[in-house]
């Protein structure tokens, strides 16, 4: 009987699972409009003294999106006062919908890969699995490794669709 032999094993594919980077923590949006007159317009006395007296401790260890989804005219300042609350609380916090904070976090876990682990090696990245990745994390991936790798494929070790091969 023949030995059956391990081709993926012995091929010197590394793997890359983009799920390993996924945004860790509840992604929750703090909207400006429930703190405005007629959800319109700020009147900077009151919104001053509902953020005195809002809790903030809700948002601790919570990445946090501020949005304004009135189309009212905000001053900047207003943005800036509630994120002096947010801050301190919240694992992290900026401008933008739960979407935004979500890919923000994203590249911000994929730019801390040690890029010099992949110096001329030969790159699969995952393909399939349990969350929804998202095309950002796939396009970032490439723009960071395209530089450093022999090549990068996109599927799985025993079915791999090319995506780049660096030229000699």
């Amino acid at each position: 009987m023949e030995e059956i032999i391990n081709k993926v094993a012995q091929s010197g594919l590394e793997t890359i699972d983009l799920e390993q980077f996924y945004p860790k923590g509840e992604i929750v949006v703090f909207d400006m409009k429930d703190y405005l007159f007629m959800e319109l317009i700020l009147k900077e006395k009151d919104f001053r003294a509902a953020m005195q007296s809002h809790d903030w401790e809700q948002y601790r260890g919570k990445n946090v999106g501020l949005i304004c989804s009135a189309d009212a005219v905000i001053p900047l300042w207003a943005y800036m006062l509630v994120m002096t609350n947010l801050e301190p609380v919240a694992a992290y916090a900026a401008f933008g919908d739960a979407a935004f904070i979500h890919n923000t976090l994203y590249l911000r876990n994929l730019g801390e890969i040690d890029l010099s682990a992949f110096t001329d090696k030969r790159i699969v990245i995952k393909g399939c699995g349990d969350k929804r990745v998202g095309e950002i994390a796939y396009a970032e991936i490439t723009r960071l490794l395209r530089p450093v790798v022999k090549s990068i494929m996109y599927g799985e070790p025993c079915s791999t669709v090319p995506v780049y091969k660096k030229k000699s």
